[in-house]
């Protein structure tokens, strides 16, 4: 057996389980690699995950490693994984926004970061995808949060609230737009799809719940009818997307992808009535091989930044564009996304308020017979 010592945190509307890199890099040679380590302590290729931490969704399925940056200007570095559930295997091409929110909560909480006697603000680099977040604390008199009041659509559980924003939205290795235009067509089973491409939080491709013969505000049981289609609508768009080539194994991770639709009323997953007055665009998004219960907050980003392109699918799908906000109805509620904008109109971050909430630190006990069969 391996030892390895690990954190369990609820982010928002996920849990992940979050890993010191010092306590990681030294099992890497006995345990046969990282992907080896996390699926056999995830208990992966079980769809149950009944040997080993996983949650058995995808949105309880996650691990980071986290360590101190030695980039000028960032407090943490953590590279994200999206372990599979039935399979043996680990997706590294993406990030994820509800597990930064708690990982800007335990650099805090574990020492990674000094604490300020006022707001803590922890800067972090993704290091899937080269993003960088920033985690905003509350840390009155020095005093670092245990607990908290927030709530986030999607649970009724509180915990710490944390400002996360992704910046450089618009610059550099993060251009917008891959492709170069807001509406790109992507052709699966005889249909022609018009879809938003673009590049923020995450590679996302976002199409018009309509062109599917859907609202937009389903519920997921619905929603779960179109996965075999929007699993293709993702492979086909990672190609035009340059993020994957023809018979490369398909990520389900990357690119995110879901529809979008124009405000209506709707019910959430446990009943709540949202009228169509209160959000903006609705949103119904795949995660893995599953409609999500709310949002991923990196298609959050994404759908928020989409608000800003004249003729994307979520702008044409928004009856008015507020300059500062947007609101989203999704399956668990509306989300509330906050724009900043350069002096020439460059979206420069989108900042989402969310909480976390620490649930254990544990030694889990990694079988290492199980490592070297899943390294061969």
């Amino acid at each position: 057996m391996l030892t390895l010592r690990a954190t369990w945190m609820r982010g928002g509307t996920s849990k992940c389980w979050l890993f010191n890199a010092v306590d990681v890099d030294p099992l890497l040679p006995t345990a046969g690699g990282l992907d080896a380590l996390l699926t056999s302590a995830f208990g992966s290729g079980d769809p149950r995950q009944l040997d080993g931490v996983g949650g058995g969704s995808s949105t309880t399925s996650k691990a980071a490693i986290v360590r101190r940056s030695n980039i000028p200007g960032i407090d943490v570095d953590y590279l994200f994984a999206q372990v599979a559930i039935g399979d043996r295997r680990v997706e590294w091409g993406s990030n994820c926004g509800n597990c930064a929110t708690a990982i800007g909560l335990y650099a805090l909480q574990t020492g990674l970061v000094a604490v300020d006697d006022s707001v803590t603000v922890i800067r972090m680099r993704n290091q899937n995808t080269g993003a960088v977040l920033n985690a905003e604390i509350a840390t009155p008199g020095g005093i670092i949060p245990i607990e908290g009041d927030a709530a986030v659509p999607g649970t009724n559980a509180l915990g710490v609230p944390v400002g996360l924003s992704f910046t450089g939205l618009d610059s550099g290795v993060n251009s917008l737009l891959p492709t170069g235009h807001a509406i790109d067509y992507v052709d699966v089973a005889g249909g022609r799809y018009p879809a938003t491409m673009l590049n923020a939080g995450a590679p996302a491709s976002l199409f018009n719940a309509a062109d599917l013969g859907l609202t937009g505000t389903e519920d997921n049981a619905v929603i779960a009818e179109q996965i075999p289609l929007l699993i293709a609508l993702r492979q086909q768009s990672s190609l035009q997307m340059g993020l994957s080539k023809p018979g490369e194994p398909i990520s389900h991770a990357v690119p995110k992808v879901g529809i979008v639709g124009p405000p209506r009323n709707y019910r959430t997953g446990s009943g709540q009535y949202i009228a169509a007055d209160d959000y903006d665009v609705s949103v119904r998004m795949l995660s893995m091989l599953a409609p999500h219960p709310a949002i991923g907050l990196t298609s959050a980003v994404a759908v928020t930044a989409a608000s800003t392109l004249a003729q994307s699918t979520v702008s044409l799908n928004m009856p008015a564009r507020r300059s500062d906000s947007i609101r989203l109805g999704t399956p668990a509620g509306v989300l509330h996304a906050h724009l900043t904008t350069t002096a020439d109109g460059t979206l420069e971050s989108v900042t989402l308020h969310r909480a976390a909430r620490r649930i254990a630190a544990a030694e889990l006990f990694v079988a290492v017979p199980a490592l070297v069969g899943a390294a061969v």
